[in-house]
């Protein structure tokens, strides 16, 4: 994200060492009564104590996102004082992305200002692949928010990750996904309060110019980060080439683009809200009912369909790949082996429903089971095992080891005493096991007898019968669910 910092006080330019002296010499003293009722009284204190009374409780875990740029240490700021009124627990995270020199002196001044106000921070060293396709500042980004969510020094459900995004940043988003001709869920930009993620953004109603100057009035120091100068990054092109002409013309223009940006959220909140409407008969165990998407008119079958995407996790695509999906699934022949690649995973089609699934190749494996109540399988799924009477694998059986293996195709089957041996493949049609699932499916051998099939059940000759123990195995297949 930052290729070269140096340290300032306000806004004025100061030589590091002078600064980070400073840095050495700073102690952290309690205001008198006067200055924190002052402190208490100022507007931005009195919001953020107000945004946190709506959102959080007495048992909130807070993560602080500090990087030691301005916008971040108001808000440690902010959050410290808010700590004197309201409870909660306050933690912060410094993410060290290592592409400047000065990197170790930035994660040096958190450090600092963390111990100051005795607050945890966590450092966090990521390694940015500068040939990521995503470009510097998205890939920066991208690992930030990683290493945030994933953290585990805060857990349980009433914990949030806390950003300083303000209201100029809400601005720049907004024109950023304009240009890049985003939705409305692209363009109602970021939110205040995301309750999917567990983030908190307390500042975002907030200018920039209000942040440095609550800095100024409390003499905050923080780190500047110079890239921000460069104008080859998009976000920095807006900032320092776009916005201004445009503030020159609209001179209010910043809030007047956040104010656009929270009319398009309420407007997502609605399509979200249709969208799960849609869904409730169309969409069950994850699955999508070709059928009842074909009911629904092209604008109304991409909201939904843009939903469920986002229900697993999948960016979004593109107008025209979004028409392209749904023209694919509703029309392409019955017998055509669909697959519609999205990231690491697919959209297929089976008996006129859409799955989604993870991508992967079938990885041949060959196991022993020696009574493990379950047992993992090398592409992410798992056998689970359990004694049951009647009926299962009979346990004299079971008391040998057992050979747990891929298939290889052409095998055949005999479940029912009464019923003729038939090829596996016809069996697990009839339960209507997607074919991609068939691929994967782990097969049950004793000795060299095909003894047990998940979803369909034992040999008959092995089976269990009468009060004689058996065990029923269960495919619990995570990576490939659909």
């Amino acid at each position: 994200m930052a290729s070269s910092k140096k340290l300032l006080k306000n806004s004025a330019s100061k030589r590091r060492a002078d600064i980070q002296a400073k840095f050495s010499q700073a102690k952290f003293s309690q205001p008198s009564i006067t200055s924190i009722d002052a402190l208490n009284a100022h507007p931005l204190v009195v919001s953020v104590n107000a945004f946190l009374t709506q959102n959080i409780t007495a048992n909130t875990q807070l993560l602080l996102a500090l990087s030691g740029g301005l916008d971040s240490v108001v808000l440690l700021h902010l959050l410290v004082q808010a700590r004197r009124r309201l409870v909660f627990e306050l933690h912060a995270m410094h993410v060290h992305h290592g592409l400047s020199p000065n990197a170790d002196t930035w994660a040096e001044f958190c450090k600092q200002q963390c111990a100051l106000h005795e607050v945890p921070l966590k450092i966090v060293y990521v390694k940015l692949d500068q040939s990521s396709k995503l470009g510097i500042e998205a890939a920066a980004r991208q690992l930030r928010y990683q290493a945030l969510f994933a953290d585990q020094t805060i857990a349980g459900d009433d914990r949030f990750v806390v950003m300083a995004h303000h209201q100029d940043d809400q601005a720049e988003t907004l024109l950023l996904q304009l240009m890049r001709g985003a939705g409305v869920k692209g363009l109602s930009a970021m939110a205040a309060v995301d309750k999917t993620r567990h983030l908190l953004r307390p500042l975002l109603d907030v200018p920039r110019q209000t942040l440095a100057d609550y800095a100024g009035q409390h003499g905050l120091v923080w780190c500047d980060d110079e890239s921000n100068l460069d104008t080859h990054f998009e976000r920095n092109f807006l900032r320092h080439e776009i916005m201004p002409v445009l503030v020159s013309r609209y001179p209010a223009v910043q809030s007047t683009l956040a104010r656009t940006a929270a009319h398009l959220a309420e407007a997502n909140d609605l399509l979200e809200l249709l969208a799960r409407q849609d869904a409730e008969s169309r969409i069950i165990d994850n699955s999508l009912c070709l059928k009842g998407l074909a009911e629904l008119d092209l604008a109304r079958a991409k909201n939904l369909l843009r939903w469920w995407l986002g229900q697993n996790q999948l960016a979004m695509p593109t107008a025209e790949h979004l028409s392209e999906m749904i023209q694919q699934l509703l029309h392409a022949k019955s017998d055509a082996d669909l697959a519609i690649k999205l990231q690491d995973k697919a959209i297929r089609r089976y008996q006129r429903r859409a799955y989604i699934g993870q991508d992967k190749a079938l990885t041949p494996f060959d196991l022993v089971w020696s009574g493990e109540a379950s047992l993992d399988l090398p592409h992410g799924g798992k056998l689970n095992f359990f004694a049951v009477e009647g009926r299962g694998l009979s346990v004299k059986y079971v008391m040998h080891k057992l050979r747990i293996t891929h298939r290889t195709g052409g095998e055949r089957f005999k479940p029912h005493a009464a019923r003729p041996t038939r090829t596996l493949k016809h069996l697990l049609q009839e339960i209507n096991m997607p074919p991609w699932q068939r691929t994967h499916l782990p097969l049950i051998y004793w000795n060299d007898t095909l003894a047990y099939v998940p979803g369909i059940g034992a040999a008959h000759d092995l089976a269990a019968s009468g009060s004689e123990q058996g065990y029923e195995v269960v495919w619990q297949y995570d990576a490939f669910s659909v």
